[in-house]
């Protein structure tokens, strides 16, 4: 096999055409096999492999820079690297990350994960570049689906004021994560079908070569000093108008015409765009169906491309999902907003049920945001499901637009704490801080699916301002189910009573508490269970009972300790029960790696033993 060869561009750059067009397939078959035992992205990228191919050899790797906007399409970049071997540990904890990482190699020039970032990343570096006196190539990778976020048309805006070369390569292949919607999905669709314009392209050159004598030559003339003959009529005016030159479309999927082309923009000595049409899912026919399914998979049988797991219903986003559609039958004035993730935040049942009060922005989570609050400036109640490492692009938003007018827009924060696999740029564990710090802003979580949906009708029903709900990724808690205290604002809910500890937890780390406590009873050591319910406000009332009748509290959030509730609640207590002792349970001050869930919450001592552990420690220091 040619693939067990390379270990680097060097050997890229050995291999002929031919050899270059087997090395793709058996790459393909590579990322298909591996990515079906441990899951990742996969429909993304089958798609980028003949690109990455030709980036590879039409640059000089890693003195030249690549960068990935959102960066889960850089498997094949990690193969031809040198990381082959590392796929069998591909997002696993310790393993190899599913996203560009300078830390873990020279070749991954600017970390990413999240979308709209390359052509200001790269614009950054090659302005560095430049003032460096440096001589190196930098190419910004981006998704046609990116191009929905407002960050890239700033970035472009300032590209065209370069004077020197810098690359943006759009992939477009008619897809982010769900189809594209808007005017630039349209306007590249113009692009995408232009025939007219190929056709004389092919015409024109035609004529011209059989002009004798001169014809070849003239053609070569024209190119070179046009950049491409596709300048007499130029099909990317949005790109010219600009100040940016645009040369293509070209075939994803040709990796002679890719390099031709790459090797054309490095001539420029300004900002130019490559337009490059590939297929999401190449390859493998039911990633080619379903790209959206294939985006982001979990372990597959390839043979059907079936999970080999179950799907374990339901999850908190089918719960959210059917609770919503069920309020938006009640209440005619509930609206849904998404940016580009109808299918993973669970509102594609709520987009059939009522199309016209269902709104896709795109990838623009600030549009999302302001959007949402002028339709609450206009009576509807708009609710905003989003992921909560998303959500935190729409921050200034959430504050200035939203909560300084205390308008009644929703956010259902869906994949709250912990994740798992995709890493720092995705762990959900920032938004009960940044969420709690902003003045008018009420937040809460669930400790199970009933709870929930509680939660949301009660945002819905009994809000007249900005709320927030955060709620964790994956199967959704059905313990405790006995325990219903009504929703009323600011109230937390006291489910056992018990003796010298209390355990006060909000959202998914109320199950937790739970464990903690019936192992604690085994050992004949007697808890209270509290949950807390409402992270803003807290409960003071359940906090002074909880302080005055305890000698130690321990508070549970899945959230970094700082600026988190655990510390609201201690600041509390130190001010009014100084003789009772605090322990939080909390995230560190940092940024979680990929791994298993349960690997993670054991690693940063959140799960059951570790809390119990250190509950002991206190015991035992109270005895001594």
């Amino acid at each position: 096999m040619l693939l067990e060869k390379i270990q680097g561009p060097e050997d890229v750059r050995e291999l002929d055409f031919d050899q270059l067009d087997q090395l793709a397939q058996e790459i393909r078959q590579f990322l298909i096999e591996k990515i079906s035992v441990t899951g990742g992205h996969l429909a993304s990228n089958l798609g980028v492999v003949e690109l990455t191919v030709a980036l590879y050899l039409a640059f000089d790797l890693p003195e030249d820079k690549v960068i990935w906007d959102v960066g889960h399409q850089s498997y094949t970049h990690k193969i031809l690297s040198g990381r082959r071997e590392m796929f069998t540990e591909l997002r696993q904890y310790g393993g190899l990350s599913g996203f560009p990482k300078r830390k873990e190699s020279p070749y991954d020039s600017f970390d990413t994960g999240h979308s709209s970032t390359s052509i200001s990343a790269g614009l950054g570096m090659a302005q560095g570049r430049d003032l460096m006196g440096e001589d190196y190539s930098v190419v910004s990778v981006i998704g046609d689906g990116a191009l929905t976020g407002g960050m890239a048309y700033e970035a472009l805006n300032n590209a065209a004021r370069l004077k020197k070369n810098f690359i943006i390569v759009l992939n477009d292949n008619n897809m982010s994560i769900s189809e594209n919607v808007g005017g630039m999905s349209r306007y590249l669709n113009g692009i995408r079908s232009g025939e007219g314009y190929n056709e004389l392209k092919k015409q024109v050159s035609g004529t011209l070569s059989r002009i004798p004598v001169i014809g070849t030559g003239l053609v070569d003339k024209i190119s070179r000093t046009k950049n491409s003959i596709k300048q007499l009529i130029i099909p990317g005016m949005l790109f010219e108008n600009m100040g940016i030159t645009y040369l293509g479309p070209v075939d994803g999927h040709d990796i002679r015409a890719l390099v031709k082309v790459f090797r054309e923009a490095k001539k420029l000595d300004h900002a130019v765009l490559v337009h490059v049409l590939t297929k999401k899912g190449q390859g493998y026919s039911p990633a080619e169906k379903h790209p959206s399914r294939f985006h982001g998979v979990e372990p597959f049988d390839i043979a059907t491309g079936r999970p080999l797991k179950k799907k374990v219903y339901p999850s908190y986003t089918d719960v959210f999902s059917r609770e919503l559609c069920r309020i938006a039958q009640e209440h005619p004035e509930v609206v849904a907003v998404t940016a580009a993730m109808p299918d993973g935040t669970g509102l594609n049942a709520f987009s059939q049920k009522f199309p016209e009060r269902f709104f896709d922005v795109g990838i623009a989570e600030q549009h999302a945001v302001t959007s949402a609050a002028g339709m609450a400036a206009a009576g509807l109640r708009p609710v905003v499901a989003v992921y909560s490492s998303f959500l935190q692009r729409g921050f200034d938003q959430i504050l200035h637009d939203v909560c300084i007018q205390e308008l009644p827009v929703i956010f259902a924060v869906d994949r709250a704490g912990l994740v798992g696999s995709d890493g720092e740029t995705h762990q959900g564990i920032f938004d009960l801080s940044y969420l709690s710090s902003i003045p008018g802003m009420t937040v809460l979580a669930p400790k199970n699916l009933w709870e929930l949906r509680a939660e949301l009708e009660f945002a819905v029903s009994c809000c007249q301002g900005p709320v927030a709900i955060r709620y964790p990724r994956g199967q959704a808690y059905r313990g405790l189910k006995e325990f219903a205290a009504p929703v009323e604002y600011g109230k937390g809910e006291l489910i056992y009573e018990g003796q010298t500890i209390a355990l006060l937890a909000v959202g998914s780390m109320v199950s937790t508490a739970q464990h903690v406590r019936e192992k604690l009873l085994e050992e004949g050591i007697s808890c209270t269970l509290a949950n807390g319910r409402f992270i803003k406000p807290v409960d003071k009332e359940l906090v002074e009972k909880l302080a005055a009748g305890h000698k130690l509290v321990v508070t549970l959030e899945e959230n970094v300790l700082r600026g988190g509730y655990g510390l609201e609640v201690t600041a509390y207590i130190h001010a009014h029960h100084p003789e009772t002792r605090v322990l939080n349970i909390a995230l560190p001050d940092a940024y979680v790696e990929h791994g298993n869930v349960s690997l993670l919450r054991e690693s940063l001592g959140i799960d059951s033993d570790s809390v119990i552990g250190k509950i002991k420690e206190w015991l035992g220091e109270r005895e001594g």
